[in-house]
């Protein structure tokens, strides 16, 4: 009888046992896990990321206002776990949130373990986040940026595409042709050369290779610039944060894209998948158009 009575303690025993040690473990750590606060800040936080310098600035390479993401986890009393998503780097964040009677303020810092790493230093205005980023490294070209953030919900769509009314041209790839003309004496003379650019054509508008199985027939005349957006619309629809700066001047400016994460390949579906096989065996043989624009 007492064998029996021990065989129906022995669950109990090995429970107890086990609550102890999550309670030494929680000792351990500091304590009880403290409570979560301010959870309507928790989620994704999208806008432009900036300098007043590279809002003017008209060199060759022309960047477009790079878009941050700031991603709100977790928050306690002394804690803000985030991470900030930019020009495709993905930074852990970690920090503390201050409510001054009722004026809210953070203070997040990126580990410090790359070259592009900081801290950010942020105000709650209403429904954004502003303030400031400052990098680690102060012999950075541009150590300090500008930032207002809203906040945005992420979403697959795969009906979502390009706004037609901005025009595609890949400024940060060019060739310089030179303009020759024929004197009265037969001699030639340089009149200078020109930078001309790849551009798209209209034809990444029409074409979503989220929603319907493209064939070669769809694909065959189109310039590799063409195939490429093509294909980069499908991760940009999932959320992936490009680090090319030619298709991130495409997608930042796009106020439905967010950045979100590296790597989207377990995201994709089925169409998706057997298009970009597609779009990849004709841009490997496709030619881009160049042409010279204004600028």
């Amino acid at each position: 009888m007492k064998r029996i009575f021990l065989l129906a303690l022995l669950p109990f025993l090995m429970l107890s046992c086990r609550e102890n040690k999550k309670t030494n473990a929680q000792k351990q750590a500091g304590g009880i896990a403290q409570q979560e606060i301010h959870k309507e800040l928790y989620g994704f936080w999208v806008g432009d990321f900036y300098t007043q310098d590279e809002l003017e600035y008209d060199g060759d390479m022309t960047d477009a206002v790079k878009k941050l993401n700031i991603n709100i986890k977790k928050i306690t009393k002394d804690t803000v776990i985030a991470q900030s998503v930019v020009s495709g780097n993905s930074r852990p964040l970690l920090g503390k949130l201050s409510d001054d009677g009722g004026k809210i303020t953070f203070v997040l810092d990126e580990p410090g373990s790359e070259k592009y790493d900081g801290k950010f230093e942020i105000t709650l205005v209403g429904d954004t986040l502003i303030g400031k980023w400052n990098a680690y490294k102060t012999a950075l070209k541009w150590p300090e940026k500008q930032f207002k953030l809203l906040k945005k919900a992420f979403v697959y769509n795969a009906s979502l595409m390009l706004p037609t009314e901005a025009s595609y041209v890949d400024w940060s790839d060019h060739k310089m042709v030179e303009h020759l003309d024929t004197l009265e004496d037969g001699t030639i003379d340089s009149l200078g050369a020109n930078a001309f650019y790849r551009s798209a054509s209209d034809q990444i508008f029409k074409l979503n290779a989220s929603t319907v199985l493209l064939n070669e027939a769809d694909l065959k005349n189109l310039r590799k610039l063409d195939l490429q957006i093509i294909k980069n619309t499908i991760f940009a629809r999932h959320g992936y944060a490009f680090k090319k700066q030619t298709f991130r001047n495409f997608f930042d400016p796009v106020e439905w894209y967010v950045p979100v994460k590296n790597n989207v390949d377990n995201d994709l579906t089925a169409i998706e998948n057997k298009n970009i096989k597609l779009l990849d065996r004709f841009t490997k043989y496709a030619e881009d158009n160049y042409d010279a624009f204004g600028r």
